[in-house]
């Protein structure tokens, strides 16, 4: 067995480890309220086993950090499946800091599903070891990756104690206006978080299946037929702009797309990238209305009763502090040394590339939360709303730019 091999199994190891830790946590929150139980001991007992599970998977990650670093011979960051595993790394490693810090379990409940999606995300792209493109060849790829990804984990805890501090602190019974909306915008977000788990499943179960539509471009009148393929491992609702279909399997009977892509979405994998969020919204919603049915209620009223209880101020002081360290970290690993690496390789500070637009927009985004928050006495919902809407701008930085918008930082996107 050879270290590569050993880094594969260390992956799936650590995400067994997350998934059981995590339903450890579940445990540890609504056990709390069995009978014949001392709610303080329970907790701290379960607490303790739900922690340590969670360690166990963190270790067994960085083993998988590890050996595949020692394969490839520079860290694995750079590509989606190896940058989203790193970041999924950094958000339990920022959940284990804070909660040495505070001692609350219930952040395991939120923050550690945040890690399992994430790295589920990471194993939809491909695994091959891939060889570093020259701009890649630098020391600052240790440095600016890292410091952002360590920054972006810190946002996504701030997140999770957010969305926990709107779940413990909406009105579900209120029927004035404010309370729906506010119960509206929680829902969406909850729909939100299970399209992604939807564009995880349609990968997965396509994948098992062994799905393949292949399309090769047209010809035009001053260029001959090219032989390159483009191939679909989803069923293609939408096509490749000007292309043809050569061959594909059947499901529920479609033979052929929908549509095709606009001519305005530039690169030739544009077409197989908009067909696979067209399946993430259709496979999340068809998953978000199953479990309506299942639990008859919205999603965010069910969550709700498990925050029940929680100091709502010690909630909103975790999503400050987690965003007050993670922020000056973003701001070197995602702005200054980027900038400096981008002078050696481009040989410029600033191109206005969709990636470095985006990462300067977030961190605009969360220097305006600080001035709000320190300057304006923005707390409580006001508070933690923003920090569940900047992760959100984080996500788009990070997926939404790689999958829709060509551009230097393209090299990170899927194959």
């Amino acid at each position: 067995m050879n270290l590569l091999d050993i880094s594969k199994q260390a992956f799936v190891i650590a995400f067994l480890l997350y998934c059981v830790a995590f339903c450890f946590y579940v445990v540890t929150i609504t056990g709390k309220t069995w009978k014949n139980r001392d709610p303080q001991v329970h907790e701290r007992k379960w607490g303790k086993i739900s922690f340590i599970t969670s360690t166990l998977g963190l270790i067994t990650h960085l083993v998988y950090v590890a050996t595949r670093w020692a394969w490839s011979g520079h860290i694995p960051v750079s590509n989606m499946y190896e940058f989203m595993s790193f970041l999924s790394l950094m958000i339990i490693m920022a959940f284990t800091v804070l909660y040495l810090i505070y001692r609350k379990a219930l952040l395991g409940l939120f923050a550690t599903p945040l890690g399992i999606v994430v790295m589920a995300y990471a194993a939809v792209f491909p695994k091959d070891v891939q060889p570093l493109i020259p701009s890649l060849r630098s020391i600052w790829l240790y440095i600016h990756v890292t410091l952002a990804a360590a920054g972006e984990s810190f946002f996504a805890i701030a997140c999770a104690a957010g969305l926990m501090y709107l779940l413990r602190t909406v009105d579900f019974k209120g029927t004035d206006k404010s309370a729906r909306r506010q119960k509206l915008w929680l829902e969406f977000t909850f729909y939100s978080i299970i399209i992604v788990v939807g564009f995880i499943v349609s990968v997965f179960a396509f994948r098992a299946a062994g799905y393949e539509a292949v399309f090769t471009p047209k010809p035009t009148e001053t260029e001959q037929s090219r032989t390159v393929e483009m191939v679909y491992n989803l069923p293609p609702i939408v096509a490749p702009h000007n292309s043809q279909l050569v061959s594909a399997d059947s499901f529920l009977g479609m033979s052929k797309p929908w549509m095709e892509v606009p001519s305005w979405f530039k690169g030739e994998s544009s077409g197989r990238k908009t067909n696979t969020l067209v399946w993430a919204f259709i496979t999340g919603t068809v998953l978000y209305g199953l479990l309506r049915l299942i639990i008859r209620k919205p999603i965010s009223e069910a969550v709700s009763p498990a925050v029940k209880g929680l100091d709502a101020d010690l909630l909103d002081e975790i999503s400050y502090r987690s965003i007050a360290i993670g922020f000056p970290v973003f701001t070197l690993g995602a702005l200054v040394f980027a900038m400096i690496w981008a002078q050696q390789a481009w040989g410029r500070f600033w191109g206005w590339d969709p990636k470095e637009v985006w990462a300067l927009i977030t961190w605009l985004f969360y220097s305006v939360y600080l001035h709000l928050r320190l300057s304006r006495g923005f707390h409580g919902r006001k508070a933690s709303w923003l920090a569940v809407l900047g992760f959100l701008v984080v996500m788009f930085t990070l997926v939404g730019v790689n999958l829709i918008i060509a551009g230097l930082h393209s090299y990170a996107g899927t194959d």
